[in-house]
């Protein structure tokens, strides 16, 4: 069933590629925001519609499930995303995502998060440089930035209950998702040739960070009137560490998109399917 829907989305996705992002049939009205994650860099074919700078796929979840759920959509998700830029100007062609919204919008998804305070990328930068080359022992990363973690956790859950606060204000008529993010890292093992840390800081990176940070997402959206999307579970066996085919996710070195520890086709088109299952469990015709 799953493989059933997820080609029927891809099926969808390409006989919308070449339309704006705003276009399509009169359908419910759907605003997708977000980061990187969401925007999907790096996958063709370039939305043609986004500015150059978000690296926005027209083959990425919001795309996908606006095909296949006949949704009217608009996607501001942009790579390099954060929470501040719900409010700011990301770039100069790229005016707040909150822009967006609106009394007659219907449907909301958001995944952000991963970029505030610079998390993703301190963690891919720092643990890298820490533990490429080094023997397989111990965690380095998790030594070195573990209360930067927690630290940033902390910090992050008010702006982003303060957020999601304000999409219901802007757009009152709205269900709003959540959408939590995908495994990237194997809970256990290692494959230093593709993605060179320790099997210690793979299962910390999975464990401390990952799984913590989609627990406060879920809990966020409990408190806050949205609905949480489950893609960590659902993506099990398909870290970065898998082989070409399996993984959902692009290890740091073999990139096959060009752009590192980012979703590749595979992964949108799986989180497509997990956005549009909860969207239709909700009402969302």
């Amino acid at each position: 069933m799953r493989k059933r829907c997820i080609m029927l989305g891809i099926l969808a996705g390409a006989l919308s590629a070449a339309l704006p992002a705003s276009a399509g049939a009169a359908g419910a009205s759907y605003v997708a925001m977000g980061d990187s994650y969401t925007a999907g860099p790096g996958i063709e074919p370039v939305s043609p519609t986004a500015p150059a700078d978000c690296a926005q796929s027209t083959a990425n979840y919001p795309h996908l499930v606006a095909a296949a759920l006949n949704l009217t959509l608009t996607d501001v998700s942009c790579s390099g995303a954060a929470t501040k830029d719900f409010t700011n100007a990301q770039f100069e062609d790229q005016p707040p995502q909150f822009d967006a919204l609106g009394p007659s919008t219907e449907v909301v998804t958001i995944g952000m998060g991963g970029n505030d305070y610079d998390l993703f990328s301190t963690l891919l930068t720092d643990c890298t440089e820490l533990d490429i080359g080094q023997p397989n022992v111990g965690a380095p990363c998790k030594r070195h930035l573990a209360k930067f973690v927690r630290q940033a956790f902390a910090e992050d859950a008010a702006p982003q209950e303060q957020a999601l606060a304000e999409v219901h204000e802007l757009a009152p008529n709205a269900k709003v998702f959540i959408v939590g993010y995908p495994q990237i890292t194997p809970a256990a093992g290692s494959c230093s040739a593709d993605f060179p840390w320790t099997s210690g800081d793979l299962t910390w990176f999975h464990k401390n960070v990952q799984m913590k940070g989609n627990s406060s997402l879920k809990k966020e959206a409990k408190a806050g009137g949205a609905i949480y999307v489950d893609t960590f579970g659902p993506s099990a066996g398909h870290n970065a560490c898998e082989e070409v085919g399996v993984r959902w996710i692009e290890p740091i070195f073999g990139s096959l998109t060009g752009v590192p520890v980012h979703p590749n086709a595979l992964g949108e088109e799986n989180d497509a399917f997990d956005v549009e299952q909860a969207m239709l469990n909700h009402g969302v015709r």
